[in-house]
């Protein structure tokens, strides 16, 4: 039996050099008119010098030039030696561009293996990205701007400061500082090296006199605001010593404590309380009952492009964000594209068998008005073994009552956008997925209402 060798496809493309100097050629980088000028700042110092020696060596160079140049355009042709002559022009040209650019490189990153003309044309294009917004706490919120920063650097996260469990309670009643948590996961998200700053922002000690149990991230946030004055300037602090792409700002900065009651009755003081009390909650609210926003998250609003709600816990994570009323009023008053994403599944001791429609209500209840054009529906729910591990913690996945949502004028985008652990039957919103959905969906927006106006 005969085999047939077929051309390796690496041996057909191109090289490597080549593919690289192209690129340098690409609209927009801001390097081909500096590269000219400096052309043309050589010309003028060989102008300069000729002047300055009275032309003397630079005629003997030109007659020699000129010898050399008719000598070898009697030999060869002037259709071979005129190409040649420019290609190897080009080849000096684009060698000395290279070492030039590579050296840059090398001392700049000397750790990356990307090359300089990927990092400007990816830095161009992640700063022509849409101004985002994004609305939230919890995972929920930093598991979306990990999506949305490989796509735009113009993000902006706003986050809840109503933890009160955990090591951030912790330390808001020890120390004084608001809540730490839910940021140190927004500033991790979208961290330029975000593996290595997510495993140490989360690292949490297991020992220690006052320092077990508390994550180191938050420990860090809780510094910076001591040594700033508060957790904006902190965050803002930290956010140019990381190198995050985006911005991250607490909705607040007020201490805010949140209460809920229940349809038993009860009155529940705290946010991790509310979860633990287990019950059906018909009104929420915090104290103070009106805190002002932050005056930085308002204009982020403003400028936005598009803006984001969730995911996160409804009553915990992204509500706290609404009860700040300048928030809501700035999103009900945005002509932007503005999206809500709902859970796959529901959480006990706040979303007790809710549907889709009852999140959208609860959020109309509690602000009184429509913020949110559309909302995104796990389009299929998860597998049978994820679906029994939940139902065992009393969760269950998010019904969509289609007509009922359509009552309530939203538009309904399905779309897969979750990440199933098989094993352990763990459900997530998958980054990725998540961020293309939204993203698309926004540029769908866009093109429609460019049409409109044709």
């Amino acid at each position: 039996m005969r085999t047939t060798l077929r051309p390796s496809t690496r041996s057909l493309s191109p090289p490597i050099w080549f593919s690289q100097s192209v690129k340098w050629m690409a609209p927009g980088l801001s390097v081909k008119r500096w590269m000219l000028m400096s052309a043309g700042g050589v010309l003028l110092i060989s102008l300069g010098l000729a002047i300055w020696v009275k032309l003397t060596p630079i005629f003997y160079m030109t007659l020699f030039a000129r010898t050399f140049l008719e000598t070898f355009t009697r030999n060869v042709p002037n259709y071979v030696s005129g190409p040649l002559v420019i290609l190897l022009g080009l080849a000096f040209v684009f060698w000395g561009q290279k070492r030039t650019f590579g050296s840059i490189t090398d001392a700049l990153v000397p750790e990356r293996d990307e090359r300089l003309v990927d990092m400007l044309i990816s830095h161009r294009r992640l700063n022509r990205g849409p101004r985002i917004v994004a609305i939230g706490g919890g995972t929920g919120l930093s598991t979306l701007l990990r999506g949305l920063k490989v796509n735009s650097t113009n993000l902006t996260a706003i986050v809840t400061v109503a933890d009160d469990g955990g090591s951030s309670g912790r330390l808001r009643r020890e120390i004084g500082v608001l809540p730490p948590g839910d940021i140190r996961n927004c500033l991790a998200a979208l961290a330029d090296e975000e593996r290595l700053l997510t495993e140490l922002f989360q690292y949490r000690f297991t020992a220690g006199d006052g320092l077990q149990g508390h994550s180191f991230g938050n420990l860090f946030l809780t510094a910076m605001s001591e040594v700033t004055g508060d957790l904006e300037r902190a965050v803002a602090a930290s956010s140019k010593v990381l190198a995050i792409q985006g911005e991250v700002l607490p909705a607040t900065l007020s201490d805010v404590d949140l209460w809920a009651k229940l349809a038993d009755g009860r009155y529940i003081e705290g946010e991790s309380n509310i979860t633990k009390a287990r019950g059906e909650i018909v009104e929420i609210g915090c104290t103070p009952a009106a805190p002002p926003a932050l005056p930085k998250a308002i204009q982020a609003i403003q400028e936005a492009e598009y803006i984001i709600i969730g995911p996160g816990s409804l009553y915990t994570s992204i509500i706290p964000n609404l009860l700040v009323p300048e928030i809501a009023d700035a999103i009900a008053r945005s002509c932007v594209p503005c999206v809500y994403v709902c859970n796959v599944m529901t959480q006990p001791g706040e979303t007790d068998g809710y549907s889709v429609a009852d999140h959208i209500r609860a959020i109309d209840r509690i602000c009184g008005r429509r913020l949110f054009d559309a909302v995104l529906v796990q389009r299929r729910m998860p597998s049978a073994k994820s679906i029994a591990r939940y139902r065992e913690e009393g969760s269950h996945g998010v019904e969509l009552d289609l007509d009922e949502v359509t009552k309530l004028g939203r538009r309904v985008i399905r779309a897969d956008v979750i990440d199933e652990d098989l094993e352990t039957g763990l459900v997530r919103h998958d980054h990725e997925q998540l961020a293309g959905v939204l993203l698309r969906w926004y540029a769908r927006v866009r093109e429609d209402a460019k049409a409109e106006l044709r």
